[in-house]
């Protein structure tokens, strides 16, 4: 998948150099270096989860240089036999922004997402992060949710998820599109 010049591509056991250059990328865009440089994993940790199938890691490359990532984990569920898909990570360096390279990742996930038969993608973004919330209601329907997360810390945080739907149920979309312009595949 391409963006004038930029390649979106899966990582696998082999990139571990962009991977690297990936989670340094995602510590800038978060402003949290500390989180993702400071103890990076062993090679053979990174090897063995770029390797598994339910773990996608996507680069945006112009040239050998990553200008944006996502990283999203394939979730399994009980009450049917179907599985979602929830992006963890999702950032693009400040020089390549508005480029439509963060589309191109998702949109790349979303082909990851039908191949393996997922029912939905799910990605959070926070109150205030309107350029994130633009982006998510250009490509999926929004879903008013409460998040807890609960650490080691004993504080809670609430975000906003999103639901982008991958696929179609006997040739019709399910669920009602909202007035984010969702065009339902």
């Amino acid at each position: 998948m391409s963006s004038s010049s930029i390649t979106v591509r899966r990582l696998g056991p082999s990139d571990l150099p962009h991977l690297r250059m990936l989670n340094s990328l995602f510590g800038d865009a978060f402003a949290d270096p500390e989180t993702y440089t400071a103890e990076p994993p062993t090679e053979p940790y990174l090897k063995s989860l770029l390797s598994k199938e339910h773990v996608a890691v996507l680069a945006a490359m112009a040239g050998q240089e990553v200008v944006g990532g996502l990283v999203a984990y394939e979730l399994e569920k009980f009450e049917r036999a179907r599985s979602e898909f929830y992006i963890y990570d999702l950032a693009v360096s400040l020089k390549h922004r508005r480029r439509g390279i963060a589309t191109s990742l998702i949109n790349c996930l979303r082909e990851i997402a039908a191949r393996r038969s997922a029912w939905v993608i799910f990605v959070q973004a926070d109150y205030g992060d309107e350029p994130a919330i633009a982006l998510y209601e250009k490509l999926g329907v929004r879903e008013e949710a409460l998040h807890f997360a609960s650490g080691f810390h004993d504080s809670f945080t609430v975000h906003v998820v999103w639901g982008v739907l991958v696929r179609k149920t006997r040739g019709r979309s399910s669920g009602r599109a909202r007035s984010s312009g969702l065009q339902r595949e």
